[in-house]
């Protein structure tokens, strides 16, 4: 997720911590991930909003797009996925983060969760992020974490999905869109970003967010995706999934 009161991009955000160590950016008024149980949200809206882990059956590679980083969270919980599967493909992880987390932040959030521990660990050991594109491997799995303003770094992700060593192809299979409330944090819900996003993406590539707002299914409508609601996590009535045609 963007991250909330810096002065500078690049820079940890300051958080405050709920109960359960939930971080929230008080900016934004919004948490990182939803304190009815985050890695469950991760699994309802992410991996089932885009019919994972069934699209990897017969899959060699695999390519996940995401906009907003944040704690980690969601890639973390597609490697579990991946681990838990018979046969799995590559993963290459596109995501892009303004504001990462420092390293405490990280290993404070990330705690909560101990079945995540094993790749936590790993994450953690790599994490010294700087601004541009940063390149990890992750439990076999190709991590590229974009640090900076999205709507500039997505011009280059082509060109760096092209050198993923685990990349089908310089297009996205999936898109996880995670970035704070639209109505808190428009600028990552406007349509020349989403735009972008569509180009990248293969024909028949999905999208899923756990946002039902009218004017950011218009939006992801007007740059070019197939757009449905859906029945949404915990309380929450309906999100929203996509498809780019073919």
């Amino acid at each position: 997720m963007v991250s909330e009161t810096c002065d500078k991009p690049n820079e940890s955000p300051q958080l405050e911590w709920l109960e359960g160590d939930v971080p929230r950016s008080p900016q934004f008024q919004d948490t990182y991930f939803s304190m009815d149980g985050g890695l469950e949200e991760t699994r309802h809206v992410f991996l089932d909003g885009n019919r994972l882990p069934d699209r990897w059956v017969g899959q060699d590679r695999f390519t996940i797009g995401e906009l907003g980083f944040g704690t980690g969270l969601n890639f973390l919980t597609t490697l579990l996925t991946l681990s838990e599967q018979q046969t799995a493909p590559k993963l290459t992880f596109l995501s892009f983060e303004l504001y990462p987390l420092s390293l405490d932040q990280l290993a404070k959030a990330l705690a909560v969760w101990p079945q995540l521990s094993e790749l936590s660990t790993q994450l953690l050991a790599n994490w010294q992020p700087s601004p541009g594109w940063n390149r990890w491997q992750i439990a076999g799995h190709e991590l590229l974490l974009g640090i900076g303003d999205a709507r500039q770094l997505m011009q280059h992700a082509g060109a760096e999905l092209s050198g993923a060593q685990s990349a089908p192809s310089a297009s996205v299979d999936a898109w996880y869109l995670d970035g704070f409330a639209p109505s808190r944090n428009p600028e990552l819900w406007q349509l020349d970003l989403l735009q972008q996003v569509c180009s990248l993406t293969t024909p028949g590539g999905t999208l899923a967010t756990y946002t039902a707002a009218g004017w950011v299914r218009r939006n992801l409508s007007a740059a070019g995706f197939t757009i449905e609601k859906t029945k949404g996590f915990s309380g929450k009535r309906e999100m929203v999934i996509g498809r780019k045609p073919d």
